[in-house]
């Protein structure tokens, strides 16, 4: 630990450098590998037949290394008498060829053009200690004599850690003085740890820079895994990538060395080296204080189709999951849309190294996978389009529990959620030979439909006494129309006009998740508050209005519905719209308290009675809000939505939507209502 500079401006001084191996003696000291760890690499670049000049060569046995695998006309400088001396009477014997000379890497005496090679391990980090003046103007001084001993066709080889401002000089200097220019992680000499334990991972890099005479474009190249090179078009995207993979390591370094137990979850995206635009994979690492659970880490790999599951898509779900599997370390993967996957052996063997890098200090052997079954899970895109407001979306198709195909509908600006699900089966349809995939209209995806079903219900039992003999709804927000269509199907005196924004939606609920449009069933397309001010204008009536619309804005508390829609002037015109009869239902998801009392707040003051009703299961909140003086008190709203929950169940199983006794649970349902 003494031997480390007390500032980093030690490492240009000649004076540091005579102290460093005067103090280290004849023990080689290798900042960023050895010749095992870089060879795979540097025989690439470096052939026996190259002159090759390894400058700030330290005493580094990497020089002596290439000697003896074959490398015989190696020429080695360094501005530390002290060094050379040393390395001079350490070879002169065994290895006669090589040649040693005290010199200054940035004003050299070899005649122009005489090498093929010039290697630098960790010289150019040690004169580059900073980005001021005098720093640069060594550094380019650096670059010019690199430039004037090498051959046209020669290559610039610098083992190096890439500080940025190291970075930007390497890719400003090279290209435009008609170097090619490469950059090529090395990924087995950042396995080695640094002799200071308090130090982070070292992320090393070999920048192959090689001279033309003339080049007709910028050529800049770029490999971080395996031997798959990118052509990058841009430097600052070749600046970019290579900050990713230090800022991975970082993170990797500090989940070894410690635990993130009472922290927020870490999640990196690893994606395949030819593909940067589609992680390949996410993982999730969380720690919980260590117990005497059954293991100390394990990867635990998600389906596909699985991913947006509550279980495996949030913060929450994961730590209850890490707390059922008993680890105290645990990585949850999740597969991403438009990569293929063979198997879970192969997803297994893709995930080794990345899920070994995330291990706690001290594993070792085998590290534990689990999954739900053995299976990497299917997930098929029947249909990708573009929606002018929601941006790009699949339809994809999945196999959920139990072997149930599910159909669903994604935006993939916010890829952890479903917008709509449909379950499909096989069906005879007239004018097909074969069965046929169709919509179950019986399925409802989000357990809050149920109960704005409920809702409607209700809606028509206090509507029974007027002379209308059905009863119009309206629902805010259509998504796949599932709601619509099991309102429809299930409660046949009733019509629905459906508002919907968007019309690549409308479109979508029709083509691929069976809605069907009628006298019973209409599709508004128009902003949900806009309409709420017409029908009012026109003094339409409904006898139940639902909101069940999501918000776009992720940075509010809320995300069901926009602020919008809980405005006063919003609120009256759905109770101006309801009437003294009849019942708007509202579907709330809101995680921040104080938004939420503000909410009920101004439902109170838009309507004089108001019940809620929480699922166990989600953050979803039903309420129901009238004036009708027959549900005055709690005991009245129960008796009747018991009534109507009953009517539901009911009903769902006459027109076959169900074959459940009940869907509707009736005393737990009316034990959690509030009034």
């Amino acid at each position: 630990m003494s031997l480390l500079p007390k500032t980093t401006a030690d490492f240009g001084s000649t004076e540091y450098w005579n102290s460093f191996f005067r103090k280290r003696g004849k023990q080689a000291f290798e900042w960023y590998g050895e010749y095992p760890e870089l060879c795979g690499h540097l025989h690439k670049y470096i052939k026996p037949k190259d002159e090759l000049l390894v400058v700030g060569c330290g005493n580094s046995k990497l020089s002596m290394d290439l000697y003896d695998v074959g490398f015989k006309k190696i020429t080695n400088i360094d501005i530390s008498p002290v060094v050379i001396k040393q390395m001079q009477d350490a070879n002169r014997t065994t290895r006669p060829e090589m040649t040693w000379n005290q010199m200054d890497a940035t004003a050299m005496s070899f005649p122009n053009e005489s090498y093929s090679v010039v290697l630098d391990k960790g010289t150019l980090d040690a004169l580059f200690t900073d980005n001021t003046e005098p720093v640069v103007t060594t550094v380019r001084k650096y670059f010019s004599e690199i430039a004037r001993v090498l051959r046209t066709g020669g290559r610039y080889v610098c083992v190096s850690l890439l500080q940025e401002h190291i970075l930007r000089e390497i890719v400003d200097h090279f290209p435009a003085h008609h170097f090619m220019l490469r950059i090529v992680r090395c990924a087995e000499a950042g396995l080695k740890q640094p002799e200071n334990d308090d130090s982070s991972s070292l992320v090393v890099f070999a920048v192959v820079a090689t001279k033309f005479k003339a080049l007709p474009m910028r050529v800049l190249e770029l490999c971080l895994a395996g031997d798959q090179m990118e052509r990058v078009q841009r430097p600052e995207e070749l600046i970019a990538a290579i900050a990713s993979a230090q800022k991975a390591a970082m993170v990797c370094n500090g989940l070894a060395r410690g635990s993130i137990a009472g922290m927020a979850e870490v999640s990196l995206d690893l994606f395949h080296p030819a593909e940067k635009q589609i992680p390949r994979y996410t993982i999730h690492v969380l720690d919980k204080a260590p117990s005497r659970g059954s293991g100390k880490y394990a990867a635990f790999i998600v389906p596909q189709g699985r991913e947006t599951e509550w279980l495996f898509a949030t913060p929450a779900g994961r730590q209850k999951l890490q707390q059922s599997a008993n680890f105290d370390r645990l990585a949850v993967v999740t597969m991403h849309r438009g990569q293929r996957y063979e198997d879970l052996e192969t997803v297994k063997d893709e995930l080794g190294e990345s899920v070994k890098s995330l291990a706690p200090a001290g594993i070792t052997g085998a590290i534990p996978y689990l999954s739900i079954g053995a299976e990497v899970g299917r997930r098929e895109t029947i249909h990708a389009g573009h929606s002018a407001l929601s941006g790009e979306y699949v339809v994809e198709e999945i196999i959920g529990d139990n072997g149930k195909l599910l159909r669903r509908l994604i935006f993939l600006a916010n890829q952890s959620v479903v917008q709509s699900e449909a379950t499909l089966r096989m069906s005879r349809v007239r004018g097909s030979r074969a069965p046929q995939k169709v919509v179950d209209p019986g399925y409802l995806a989000c357990q809050h439909h149920l109960y704005m079903t409920i809702g409607v219900q209700l809606a028509v039992k206090l509507a029974e006494g007027n002379t209308q003999a059905v009863t119009p709804v309206a629902i805010i927000g259509l998504g796949g129309g599932g709601l619509c269509t099991f309102v429809r199907e299930c409660l046949k005196t009733t019509t629905i006009t459906a508002i919907e924004i968007d019309e690549e939606i409308e479109r979508v609920a029709v083509k691929y998740f069976g809605l069907k449009l009628d006298d019973r069933l209409r599709v508004v397309i128009d902003d949900g508050v806009h309409f709420l001010a017409t029908e009012v204008a026109r003094s339409a009536r409904y006898g139940a209005l639902l909101f069940d619309v999501d918000s776009k804005d992720p940075t509010v508390g809320m995300s069901c519905p926009p602020a919008a829609f809980i405005e006063s002037d919003v609120l009256a015109n759905a109770r101006k719209l309801v009437g003294a009869e009849g019942l708007f239902v509202l579907n709330l998801v809101c995680r921040n308290d104080g938004l939420r009392e503000a909410t009920v707040q101004r439902l109170k003051h838009a309507f004089r009675y108001v019940l809620s009703y929480k699922l166990d299961e989600d953050v979803n909140e039903v309420f129901y809000c009238t004036d009708n003086e027959h549900l005055r008190d709690a005991t009245s709203w129960q008796e009747q939505l018991r009534t109507a929950a009953d009517d539901v169940n009911r009903l769902a199983r006459k027109e076959k939507l169900t074959r459940e006794p009940e869907l509707v649970d009736l005393s737990d349902f009316v034990s959690a209502l509030k009034m």
